[in-house]
């Protein structure tokens, strides 16, 4: 899945990369557009059952989390993006991002502590949101064991849900 989403994870990244996250509006800017895109993502999955196939959703549900650090920063949290509903094989191409984003995250949490606005680093339950868990593995052990996971159909959501997050960051 890596190889097939490489193409639409670089896209995001290049589109996020201009974003300051060491100044206040760059960092707010960063989260709307986050929650633009993560928002209506878990809405999906919760809609498609994804507490059925993941237990443990409560713990890996990040909305709460986005929403806190919006808060935190005078702002709110909001869907910007629609997304269609997820198939089985399609909440496991979706959660690939999702889940794959926090390593990110770690990356961009180190970027943060440098920034000289205390009120950025009073607000990072987002991306420290797991930190400690073995989320990402267990995550990757389930997708092993998914025998009925229909490959494609799991790459097409995983690159839709790249593409939410880039038309979540024209939007913010």
């Amino acid at each position: 899945m890596r190889d097939a989403t490489a193409a639409a994870h670089r896209e995001l990244d290049a589109q996020l990369s201009s974003v300051d996250l060491t100044v206040l509006s760059g960092y707010r800017r960063f989260l709307q557009a986050s929650a633009g895109a993560l928002l209506p993502l878990e809405a999906a999955l919760v809609d498609a059952g994804v507490a059925r196939m993941f237990p443990d959703w409560l713990e890996r549900s990040r909305g709460a989390a986005i929403a806190a650090d919006l808060g935190q920063l005078g702002s709110a949290a909001q869907s910007t993006v629609s997304v269609p509903p997820l198939t089985r094989s399609g909440m496991l191409g979706t959660l690939y991002v999702l889940e794959g984003s926090r390593l990110g995250a770690k990356f961009l949490l180190k970027m943060v502590a440098d920034a000289g606005d205390p009120r950025i680093g009073e607000a990072t339950a987002y991306l420290s949101h797991g930190a400690g868990q073995r989320l990402w593995q267990s995550f990757l052990a389930k997708l092993a064991s998914e025998q009925a996971c229909d490959g494609d159909e799991a790459i097409e959501a995983a690159c839709a849900a790249f593409a939410a997050f880039e038309r979540a960051a024209d939007r913010a």
